[in-house]
């Protein structure tokens, strides 16, 4: 019987399968055995010198800042050079009692050097000396002949004054081409001992030096980021009096956004559309989409009944709250109707369950030109603004506005990371999380799109969309008729189903960052022709999708596209599945989305070599151009009898520090499930799928200063691994303690005897939202009725001095079990279970 056939139901909510137990992780460590020995005498008496001829320079910067008017936190920027191909154990250059910070860590590719910048306060050179004089004393060599700092000293080549290069954590070819060049510095502030007195005595000396400083500031655990303007030249003249820089990088601007055709005459069918819609009444309990656009033009006849004026807001009221630019207009009539298109063409009535609300962030399509715009600053006052006028609102945040370029490549920057610190709620510890919604940015030029989909490999998801708590929409299509008149000769350029040409991806990432895309939704095609002689490519109306127009007095439709429409839709389903279950939490929310997400054909086809039995890395290639998949509605809000869903909302706490011993691992949870153990054995060889998705918010923690050290961006991180067939409860436990470790240190091998999951465990984890999909005999799936969540590391653990150790994290875990072609009684299997379960 095939999965229609059967009647929908609510999704089983468990609340009693997490057994919290105790969690040791093997220990291992490392020496510095892979550091090459250097002639000890040599190269300790060559680093003597180099830090011996930093003296003089630290008297010159001492002079500057007393004379730019700085009456304490003297001190100077050192650069640590390593030799090539030789890992810097830069972590041990800090000494934070003395005041000695490590502030960013570069990858020299070209040289294969890495670069360390630090900053040493007056007084406290000696304390690099005296651990080159500690490596030259035999004396004190280890009980194995190593000399003392003999894995921190073997690997540095050189130390010098740093340069405004070495504060330099931007792509290097955003860095300014002439030094006259004036423009927006992203300025990364260290927090020392007191946040405020840093931004202060750092924004009264660059007053002073003539840089102009932005109003507002972003604040992190251990940085504030503020923009200043100035040149090259006026920043390179001033770099020993700015001694509180720990990074510096250019700021961002937004994309252009696109100008649409319009359709006459539409009048009338806004009005038949407008009788068949019934939108919730202004002040109840329901869902609402919160765009964080150009503002909406509340005006329009297919809008009005959604939003009120009190909820249209706007970031500076000078602007106004209306719609100029017509880019949020657009996505409000997505996230409200979807695609006009769809909705005209229908006939019966078209309930909607949420409502609209506004805030304009950008009055214009280049927001950083004449005028400072800290995006990241201004998300948070934009996402204020609503919660101030309605604070126990539902809402989801969707948010279209990327920065123009994707020199980021997965990197947190200051804007995704503040997107991260508002999802994960961070000032109030979590009380009330935020889902955002960000669009996947665009491959903009149709030049580009001639070389699809190889456009889309090569472009780059743009900033914030690499954030980790966030929901990042690509696009793929539906849309290939072309109905233009005089278009014979043009060809849509993707196929049905496959990706938008217009969509980034993360596929030229390094790898430990993020699946992004987390999924795609249609975002229309171009077309593409030969009759000019070479290969011309250009966005038609009959491949765009069809939204409300912000000129009414022209038009009330007009066509939209891209990963911008995407994403709008994406929210119109994540507010339809929070009307649907609103007691669920957000990080759940979030992970239906993706667990109900599934590739096209024609995405395998385009991304997987072999599309029937394709590798593990040609499915981390799929995902990382299309995401999981395009999301189902239908799937992630119901089950059925034979493909079901099982919700976990759960927490644990990952870490636990013992007086004044460093963070350890703490807990685990088994969770065990009411599992269809005899139906599933009743089906023998039949094949069946199991999902499994992990979705948790993070703390974030931006810097330079390392991917996997002390200094990591995450507060945590969370696995999940699934019992395997004739594998005993206790065999179970013991590999997981094997897979924590193995998960620390990036070396896991857990997947190697578990081969028929897609992604496996050395690819899901990237992120805070894992899913992934095992096929196999139902037999093989009777005996997975138990899972594992077990935390990794992260800067909880090793940044005790924040003292966030003791924090629970929260997760939601979702396990479905599809066997679409059986007629199969799982449902009422898991439900019979649940019920005994409960009334015990």
């Amino acid at each position: 019987m095939a999965e229609h056939k059967f009647h929908n139901k609510h999704h089983l909510v468990l609340d009693y399968t997490a057994q919290p137990e105790p969690f040791r992780a093997p220990v291992g460590g490392s020496s510095g055995e892979g550091v090459p020995r250097q002639n000890r005498e040599a190269h300790g008496q060559s680093l003597l010198r180099q830090i011996n001829e930093l003296e003089p320079v630290f008297a010159q910067a001492h002079e500057q800042q007393v004379m730019a008017g700085l009456e304490e936190g003297f001190g100077l920027h050192i650069e640590f050079e390593s030799f090539p191909n030789i890992e810097l154990a830069f972590e041990s250059l800090a000494a934070e009692r003395s005041g000695i910070e490590l502030l960013n860590v570069r990858d020299d590719s070209e040289n294969k050097k890495i670069l360390a910048a630090v900053f040493v306060p007056d007084g406290k050179l000696h304390i690099l000396e005296n651990k080159i004089t500690a490596y030259l004393d035999k004396a004190k060599d280890s009980s194995k002949g190593s000399p003392k700092n003999q894995k921190l000293l073997d690997a540095i080549q050189s130390i010098h004054v740093a340069s405004i290069n070495s504060l330099w954590t931007d792509d290097l070819d955003a860095f300014p081409k002439s030094p006259k060049e004036a423009f927006w510095w992203e300025v990364w502030l260290p927090i020392r001992s007191d946040r405020s007195a840093v931004i202060e005595q750092f924004t009264k000396l660059a007053e002073g030096l003539e840089f102009r400083v932005a109003k507002g500031y972003i604040e992190f655990p251990e940085r504030t980021i503020l923009l200043v303007y100035g040149s090259l030249e006026q920043m390179q003249r001033s770099v020993l009096t700015l001694n509180s820089i720990a990074e510096l990088r250019r700021a961002k601007e937004t994309a252009d956004f696109f100008d649409s055709l319009p359709p006459d005459d539409q009048g009338d069918w806004a009005d038949e559309l407008l009788q068949r819609v019934t939108v919730p009444p202004a002040g109840g309990i329901v869902p609402h989409v919160c765009l964080l656009d150009t503002g909406i033009n509340d005006a329009h006849p297919l809008l009005t009944p959604a939003i009120t004026p009190t909820d249209t807001h706007t970031v500076d009221p000078g602007w106004g709250k209306n719609d100029v630019v017509g880019h949020g207009t657009e996505m409000a009539g997505l996230a409200l109707l979807g695609n006009l298109a769809s909705a005209l063409a229908s006939a019966g009535p078209i309930p909607v369950f949420h409502r609209l609300e506004s805030v304009k962030l950008l009055n214009q399509n280049h927001s950083n030109g004449g005028n400072p715009a800290n995006h990241g600053y201004l998300t948070i006052q934009a996402v204020s603004h609503p919660e101030i006028t309605a604070p126990t609102r539902k809402r989801v945040f969707s948010m279209a506005v990327t920065a123009r370029d994707a020199r980021d490549r997965g990197r947190p920057s200051a804007w995704s990371a503040t997107v991260d610190r508002l999802a994960v709620d961070y000032d109030n510890q979590g009380e009330t999380p935020r889902l955002f919604v960000l669009s996947a940015g665009n491959v903009d030029d149709p030049n580009a799109w001639t070389n699809y989909p190889y456009s889309n490999t090569t472009d780059g998801i743009h900033d914030p969309g690499q954030a980790w708590n966030a929901l990042t929409v690509g696009a793929n299509t539906e849309l290939i008729h072309i109905t233009e008149p005089d278009t014979d000769d043009y060809r849509p350029i993707a196929p049905i189903g496959g990706l938008s040409p217009f969509s980034t991806t993360s596929q030229t990432w390094a790898q430990h960052w993020p699946l992004k895309p987390d999924v795609v939704f249609e975002g229309g095609n171009a077309a593409i022709t030969s009759l000019y002689g070479t290969p011309y490519a250009e966005t038609k109306a009959s491949l765009s999708l069809l939204s409300t127009c912000a000129e009414l007095t022209k038009r009330l439709f007009t066509t939209t596209n891209a990963t911008s429409a995407a994403s709008a839709l994406t929210a119109r389903m994540v507010a339809r599945l929070m009307a649907e279950y609103p007691n669920l939490r957000l990080e759940t929310i979030r992970g239906l989305i993706v667990h109900s997400a599934d590739w096209t054909p024609a995405m395998r086809k385009q991304f997987l070599t072999n599309p029937t039995s394709p590798s593990k890395s040609d499915v981390v290639n799929l995902t990382r151009h299309c995401g999981f998949g395009q999301p189902d509605l239908s799937r992630a809000l119901w089950s059925v009898e034979n493909s079901l869903t099982l919700i976990c909302e759960a927490d644990l706490k990952p870490f636990i520090r013992e007086g004044s011993k460093e963070p350890k691992l703490r807990d685990m949870n088994l969770h065990r499930l009411p599992w269809p153990l005899a139906e599933l054995e009743e089906l023998g060889e039949m094949e069946v799928e199991m999902r499994v998705t992990l979705s948790y918010f993070i703390e974030p923690n931006p810097s330079a200063r390392g991917i996997k050290s002390r200094y990591r961006y995450e507060s945590h991180g969370l696995r999940f691994d699934v019992k395997r067939p004739h594998e005993s409860e206790t065999e179970f436990r013991e590999r997981i303690n094997l897979v924590a470790r193995d998960g620390e240190e990036s070396s896991g091998t857990s997947s190697s005897n578990d081969l028929n999951w897609m992604l496996g465990t050395r690819n899901r984890h990237r992120g805070s939202l894992h899913s992934d999909i095992w096929k196999g005999p139902a037999a093989d799936l009777a005996s997975r009725g138990m899972l594992a969540v077990f935390p990794v590391s992260g800067w909880w653990k090793t940044r005790p001095k924040l003292e966030r150790y003791n924090q629970r994290a929260n997760y939601s875990l979702l396990i479905s079990i599809r066997a679409p072609e059986i007629d199969v009684e799982l449902y009422n299997a898991i439900e019979s279970q649940i019920k005994v379960a409960v009334k015990v």
